[in-house]
Order: C-alpha cells, then sequence, then structure tokens
C-alpha cells in the first residue's frame, strides 16, 4: 500500500519487501518544515500496515540527509502563540515516534550534514550506515533552544555521557566519533555507501520476517524494563510464540535439513 504522493518526499518500492523513504527538500538539505513532519508521519503510518513490508531505508537527496529545522519555518515559529508552538512540538514528537514504531527495521542512509532534528530522525532508526565524511551536530543550544522532542532517542542512541557533552557544547563531531559512541552502527566511504546499505537490506530480506519484527520490539521493550521476574516470564513466553509458531517451525526444519526456509 503506497501512501498519497508527496511533495517533500520520495517513495520508491524496489520490491514488495522493500521500501525507500527519499528526504526531497535538497535546495535547503532536506530540512524539516511543518510539510514535511506530515508527510513523515503519512507515510510511515502506512508503511507500518504493509504486512508483505521487511525493510525500510531512509536517506536524503542533494548534498545532505538533514539539516535540522527549516530556517524560514523557524522564523515564523518565532511568531507563533505558546499553543501553537506546544502543537508544532507535539506533531515532531508524534512523527519520531512513528518512525520509532514502525514493525520492520529502518536503516538509515546517512551522507552530508546530520544536524539537531536530523540526528534525531537518525536516531529513531534501528540501523545507521553513514558515509564517513558526516558531520553530526546537535546546535540546538547554540539557537537558545534545546534537543527536546528528540532528546529520548538521541540519548539512548548515544548514550548519557556523550548526549550531557553535545547537548549542552553544541559542538560538530565527526562520523568516526558517531561510530566510535555506538550512534553510528557502520561507516562506508562515500562511494560505497550504497553498497553497504543494500548488502543490510538483503540481510533484513534472508531472515525470518515475523521473528525480525518480533525481534526490534524485543529490544525496544527490553531497554526500558527491569530484569524481574515479570520479565522473565515474558520473555519465556515470547520465544515459546515464535517456536511454535510456522515461521519459527519452519525455520528450525530448513536449518536441520539444510535448505533454504520458504520465505526466502
Amino acid at each position: 500500500m503506497s501512501p498519497t504522493p508527496a511533495t517533500t518526499l520520495e517513495l520508491r518500492r524496489p520490491s514488495a519487501h522493500v521500501a525507500e523513504v527519499w528526504l526531497d527538500r535538497p535546495d535547503v538539505r532536506n530540512a524539516f518544515n511543518e510539510q514535511l513532519i506530515a508527510e513523515l508521519t503519512a507515510t510511515f503510518e502506512a508503511l507500518a500496515r504493509d504486512e508483505a513490508l521487511r525493510v525500510v531505508v531512509l536517506g536524503g537527496r542533494g548534498r545532505s540527509f538533514c539539516a535540522g529545522a527549516d530556517l524560514n519555518w523557524m522564523r515564523e515559529m518565532a511568531g507563533y502563540s505558546r499553543a501553537r508552538n506546544q502543537a508544532d512540538a507535539q506533531a515532531l514528537a508524534d512523527m519520531l515516534w512513528t518512525i520509532h514504531r514502525c514493525p520492520v527495521p529502518v536503516i538509515a542512509r546517512l551522507h552530508g550534514d546530520c544536524h539537531a532534528g536530523g540526528v534525531g530522525l537518525a536516531a529513531v532508526c534501528d540501523v545507521l550506515v553513514a558515509s564517513n565524511t558526516v558531520h553530526f551536530c546537535l546546535s540546538e543550544a547554540r539557537l537558545g533552544l534545546l534537543p527536546a522532542t528528540i532528546g529520548p532517542y538521541v540519548v539512548r542512541a548515544m548514550g548519557v555521557r556523550a548526549a550531557q557533552r553535545y547537548f549542552v557544547t553544541a559542538e560538530r563531531f565527526s562520523a568516526a566519533e558517531a561510530h566510535q559512541l555506538g550512534l553510528v552502527h557502520e561507516l562506508s566511504p562515500p562511494d560505497q555507501l550504497d553498497d553497504r546499505v543494500a548488502a543490510l537490506v538483503a540481510a533484513l530480506v534472508a531472515n525470518g520476517p515475523a521473528a525480525v519484527r518480533a525481534s526490534k520490539r524485543l529490544v525496544q521493550d527490553l531497554a526500558v524494563a527491569p530484569i524481574d521476574a515479570a520479565l522473565r516470564e515474558e520473555t519465556a513466553r515470547r520465544i515459546a510464540d515464535i517456536r511454535s509458531s510456522p515461521e519459527g517451525r519452519e525455520g528450525v526444519s530448513s536449518f536441520l535439513e539444510r535448505r533454504p526456509p520458504s520465505w526466502t
């Protein structure tokens, strides 16, 4: 199922199992405005309902992945009422949550600049592959603002200690530093970035579709859960459910019989 055609996004479907979502405002380095936020939300809501989908790639057209908020939009927001500012911030928070809760893995393809809200957009993705020339910056404090709506995801992605520094200093940091912090999973030379993304897409499509969806949800739930009796019971229930499912039985049988599983 494809969402309504967008004017700030490009949606491609190389196959029934793969979707590519491209931020398509290259003249402003794919910066957020009200329309882009709304279209990202609607697009990922539609993709979440697609049962054939197994992976989404999120990237940006032009010179950058995402440079944060559009300056013209920020200029408009300066004149908004407190209530209108709250509504706009809530729309951004809801968009990030929608991507975060997409039932299939989302791969972020990062190049150029990844600043402010762009860092948050990357942080809600599950796997981050970056060109080794990318520059990151949580620049909000420099403008007298703070990275509030993106904060929960960025803190989880880069860690508390790193966030304590970069939230308050607004320093730029390199792709190598982002990789060292764990924000970025893999670095690539610019001319090999698409090949690395394609390899990850192929790896995900080769795995059990239900198992991948369940594994993504498991990580999100475990990240915030105390390790107690209730969690032990819940994780036992989840593995029992998938072991006894048709996909689980097929996966084990195909492994033992040394043949490809049916979903490939």
